[in-house]
């Protein structure tokens, strides 16, 4: 009888390898940054511009915090049409699952009462933000909406990253404290730390780049949809 001989396994690649780290990498990190948010929404000490702008939604309008991170997500992912922009995985993942573990952290954590406890609690939700923003961009599955808003907004202005995001930021900002949202020493501190703590951990957590194939053709013309941008670009100025 003719032995047959088992069929070889298919060696498994760096890209199956970084596939299969990427999507629970992108996972964990959505989750831990709505729940970092949280955090620091606990710790009233002043949050993040963006989330001021939440804070002065939800006072005029109602539902809940996570519901208006989800909605004002899916509003500025509308403005990537114009400017000619595809979301990625990570993108979709980041307006459905922000707001969810947002929310699910506003129910179980609780502001704690002394001063101390709440700087302690407003800077490990700062520092597990960090961490969360090395990890899901780490992953290399597409960005957040505003950081593509604002990368989107560079390439087709030219204007730096820094004076675009200050320049998004401010604005948010400013219409928040105008609606009654919150600005504190929590938002200043934010502001100084998100930048340095995303890209030490970016560092760390960034799933390697696959082997570059051979040029698929000749550069799209200027009209074409532009895809995600890429890790180094968001870390430049990195926002959810």
């Amino acid at each position: 009888m003719a032995v047959v001989a088992a069929p070889e396994r298919a060696p498994v690649t760096l890209a199956g390898r970084a596939l299969g780290r990427r999507l629970p990498q992108l996972l964990a990190g959505l989750l831990l940054y709505g729940s970092s948010m949280g955090l620091m929404m606990r710790a009233a000490l002043g949050v993040n511009p963006w989330d001021v702008l939440h804070q002065g939604l939800q006072r005029h309008l109602g539902l809940s915090m996570g519901a208006w991170v989800t909605i004002t997500g899916a509003a500025v992912l509308l403005l990537w049409i114009p400017l000619r922009q595809r979301p990625g995985v990570g993108t979709v993942g980041n307006v459905l699952l922000l707001g969810l573990a947002m929310d699910l952290t506003l129910r179980t954590v609780g502001t704690p009462g002394p001063l101390t406890a709440r700087i302690a609690l407003l800077a490990l939700g700062i520092v597990l933000n960090g961490l969360a923003t090395g990890l899901y961009i780490g992953a290399r599955l597409g960005p957040g909406p505003r950081d593509g808003l604002m990368t989107g907004l560079h390439r087709r202005t030219g204007r730096s990253l820094r004076l675009i995001r200050t320049g998004i930021e401010l604005t948010v900002l400013l219409v928040g404290v105008l609606l009654g949202g919150t600005a504190g020493i929590g938002t200043v501190a934010y502001a100084l730390a998100i930048g340095p703590l995303a890209q030490f951990f970016l560092r760390r957590c960034a799933v390697p780049e696959p082997p570059a194939g051979p040029p698929a053709g000749p550069p799209s013309s200027a009209g074409a949809v532009t895809s995600a941008p890429t890790a180094a670009e968001v870390t430049a100025e990195p926002r959810n």
